[in-house]
Order: structure tokens, then C-alpha cells, then sequence
């Protein structure tokens, strides 16, 4: 689908940029398993944070368990104005980032 490594790729230059990790499960979930230094917000909760992740001025990768989640809040965070990408699982992002 992507090609060429073109979603690692986009996670790299993200990173690079130095992107904010955002994991919307549930403080559960991130507790059984998540990406070090990656911030919990549950999807829930994310709309009530919009505004301080905005005054970071970072740019946004978002994970979750599926990346179904995580596609939720990467669009509403794209709505208010962030650079955002979805990455998807956290387990596969962190596969990605590690390689």
C-alpha cells in the first residue's frame, strides 16, 4: 500500500521533527504495553487537550491498538490545525521506528 517504506519514511521525517508520540488507549491498555516516552491520552479525553498540544508547536504521530483509534484523533487533531499522522498500532509503530 505504502511502497518503498513511504509510512516509515513519513514517521521518520516526523520524528526528525521532533514529534510528540500520542497513544489514545486506555491508561490499561498503555499500562500492559506501550512506546517508550510516548504520552497517554485517551481518545476520550483528547478533545480537552487539543489546545495544550497545540501551544507545543510539535508535530503529532498518533498510535493505539489497531490504528483505528488512532485515525479518530489524528483527524481531530489534523481539524485543529496540527501537523498529525496516524501510525497506526503501537506495536507496529515501534517496529517501524526501530528499524
Amino acid at each position: 500500500m505504502f511502497g518503498g517504506g513511504g509510512k516509515q519514511d513519513a514517521v521518520k521525517e516526523m520524528l526528525a521533527k521532533g514529534a510528540l508520540i500520542i497513544d489514545v488507549r486506555t491508561p490499561d491498555e498503555y499500562r500492559s504495553g506501550h512506546i517508550t516516552n510516548s504520552v497517554n491520552i485517551p481518545l476520550n479525553l483528547l478533545p480537552g487537550k487539543v489546545n495544550d498540544l497545540k501551544r507545543k508547536n510539535k508535530p503529532i504521530i498518533t498510535c493505539c491498538r489497531s490504528g483505528a483509534r488512532s485515525g479518530m484523533a489524528a483527524d481531530q487533531l489534523k481539524s485543529a490545525g496540527i501537523e498529525v499522522m496516524n501510525g497506526g498500532g503501537w506495536d507496529s509503530l515501534e517496529a517501524m521506528m526501530a528499524k
